[in-house]
């Protein structure tokens, strides 16, 4: 059993492993191709909450120049310590995977900016779902982690005295 939870880590954490290779291979002075995806996303990020909190953010051009590489440093940092971590069965490598599904998804995969009969759509609320369920398997294994108590040795039974 144990041999096969390790396995099933193993996978689970290679694609958070394979990810956060492949963005800091492609990192770059300008944060790769994942700093030049997550710019216009945080562009429309903006404009959605400033609607709807009627509040105004700083512009995006000046943070895209100063913060997005930090964030996708971020990014790689979550990921890759995270799944490491999870693949040794430690519930906070769990905790830095979940933390990263729950902030990036909104905004990576922002289906909600398309109309269901744009072909981008799907793809987006697809990668969106696939996330979610992925945020699920990793809440499922913090719960399950958590509420395993530890083995204790057993006690001789008392002796019965006449």
């Amino acid at each position: 059993m144990g041999f096969a939870s390790f396995v099933g880590r193993v996978c689970f954490a290679s694609i958070f492993i394979l990810s956060a290779w492949q963005m800091f291979n492609e990192f770059g002075v300008d944060g790769g191709p994942a700093g030049k995806e997550l710019a216009p996303k945080l562009n429309l990020a903006k404009k959605h909450l400033s609607s709807q909190f009627h509040v105004n953010f700083p512009d995006i051009e000046t943070f895209f120049l100063t913060q997005v590489r930090q964030l996708v440093l971020t990014a790689i940092a979550m990921k890759g310590l995270g799944a490491i971590l999870f693949v040794f069965g430690h519930g906070f490598g769990a905790f830095l995977l979940i933390v990263y599904l729950l902030v990036s998804t909104p905004i990576l995969h922002d289906f909600y900016n398309y109309g269901p009969d744009e072909p981008r759509y799907n793809i987006l609320l697809g990668d969106f779902l696939q996330c979610v369920a992925q945020c699920g398997a990793l809440i499922f294994f913090w719960g399950m982690k958590n509420s395993i108590t530890k083995r204790r040795k057993k006690k001789a039974p008392k002796s019965k005295t006449a």
